[in-house]
């Protein structure tokens, strides 16, 4: 297993070489204990070690199901809870004891960190906002919920990545208006590197914007020149 210090109170926790989608979970630490956010689905022996080191699991919380794997393991591991929105319930598909399903749109699993029902590419999407992070102007954790791009100024959403399905305008509007409550600088993927370090904020908003106006066919408030469909 690879750890990685992304910030203080912040670390990665990934597999090398990579594995399934090549995911890797956040460790968030906190004086009220340590969020895994997001999972993995291999732990080693010197993983849990590290992981004892850097202060143990106290909860779980996984944006949406492409990151369940692993869930039960670490929880059992740990004897940590785990937090799932109830939306997505019938995609889990190792029940444990330890997995709690939450309802509406915000839970503080612990003190200073709020997940947030964001919707996105599935009913239960959650982001984790995380106030102490970018040094107290705030961090957003967001899987791919928020999908971070090679031009950081801007955001992405999608139904399915893999597969360049988008989302309908109306469901990109309805994940900023979830996020626009918290203050954030800073937002970290669910990749290694899917980082922008700050301006975060800012490029959600503007993302949003952008998004609507490419699907409806204008951008910068102009109509876009696409060609007549061929006569039937």
């Amino acid at each position: 297993m690879r750890f990685t210090e992304y910030e203080a109170g912040l670390w990665g926790v990934g597999l090398k070489p990579g594995f399934a989608i090549g995911q890797r979970a956040l460790l968030v630490r906190t004086d009220a204990g340590n969020v895994l956010w997001d999972c993995v689905p291999v732990l080693t022996d010197a993983g849990y070690q590290r992981l004892q080191e850097l202060g143990g699991i106290s909860a779980i919380a996984v944006s949406h199901p492409h990151f369940y794997t692993g869930l039960a393991l670490y929880a059992e591991a740990f004897g940590a809870n785990v937090y799932l929105h109830t939306a997505d319930k019938q995609h889990v598909t190792h029940p444990h004891p330890r997995v709690n399903f939450w309802e509406g749109e915000t839970l503080e699993p612990l003190a200073g960190v709020t997940l947030i029902r964001a919707g996105g590419h599935f009913a239960g999407g959650t982001v984790l906002h995380w106030q102490a992070g970018a040094s107290g102007a705030g961090a957003l954790l967001t899987g791919d919920i928020i999908g971070v791009v090679p031009d950081r100024r801007y955001v992405s959403f999608m139904y399915s990545f893999p597969n360049y399905l988008p989302l309908p305008p109306r469901e990109v509007e309805r994940v900023g208006a979830a996020v626009e409550p918290y203050e954030f600088a800073r937002i970290y993927g669910g990749w290694e590197g899917n980082v922008i370090a700050s301006g975060a904020k800012d490029a959600v908003r503007r993302s949003v914007v952008r998004y609507r106006q490419a699907v409806e066919g204008r951008l910068d408030g102009a109509v876009l020149p696409w060609p007549d469909p061929p006569a039937s």
